[in-house]
């Protein structure tokens, strides 16, 4: 009876993260009030000298037009760095505060150091940009790994079908790059280091909001939660 519980609040969680209907039409200008909310969390998280203001607003602008379970924490990857810098921000809405930044490594056909492709399409090995819901946590090949549903229809809508997950891998590490110039790549997978990959998970899982971006103009102009410029 136990197991039948939990089996039915899995799949109650499952469905909730995914949108009935994607959205169809960008978010018009936020007014100054919610403008100004944002300058004073990216001011108060530490932020000035590790994440570029513009990517930090087009997340929060998402963010605040989704239905995210758990609105407590943001997540976001910034595919415009190279692998080799700490790309990976973890913050606390709530407290204002930074709680992980991090390395993170890129699909293996998006690039070598830098992420240049992206793609939606199964089996293409390449990383999504978006936003994303996470879902559950399970044992995997790589380990305690978190399942992501992407949000928009078009862009990352395919992630579950793709297995795009969030796991650990030893080819994200101080000692790789330093052999080989760069991170080890996934096959479209956001991996993270070993030491940290399980904290940033359980920090994480179950229904928080992770936008990946990058610099793609594709993306700018597809997306439905890119703010009207």
């Amino acid at each position: 009876m136990k197991y039948a519980q939990i089996t039915l609040l899995t799949i109650i969680f499952l469905v909730s993260c995914q949108p009935d209907v994607y959205r169809t039409e960008k978010i018009p200008k936020i007014d100054k009030s919610l403008d100004q909310e944002i300058v004073d969390t990216y001011n108060s998280s530490d932020l000035a000298d590790k994440l570029n203001y513009r990517i930090f607003r087009m997340a929060m602008v998402g963010f605040y037009n989704i239905k995210v379970p758990k609105k407590n924490v943001l997540t976001i990857i910034d595919y415009s760095r190279p692998s080799t810098e700490k790309r990976l921000f973890v913050i606390d809405l709530i407290d204002q505060k930074l709680l992980f930044n991090t390395l993170i490594a890129h699909g293996k056909n998006s690039g070598e150091n830098l992420a240049t492709v992206f793609s939606n399409v199964p089996e293409s090995k390449t990383s999504s940009l978006g936003f994303f819901i996470t879902a559950e946590t399970y044992m995997g090949g790589n380990g305690y790994s978190l399942r992501l549903d992407g949000i928009e229809k078009g862009i990352n809508h395919n992630a579950r079908k793709r297995d795009i997950v969030i796991h650990k891998a030893d080819y994200v590490s101080t000692d790789f790059i330093e052999k080989e110039g760069r991170l080890g790549r996934s096959w479209g997978c956001p991996a993270l280091p070993n030491e940290i990959s399980k904290k940033i998970i359980d920090t994480i899982k179950e229904g928080t909001c992770i936008f990946i971006y990058g610099n793609d103009k594709y993306y700018l102009e597809k997306s439905n939660y890119v703010e009207i410029q």
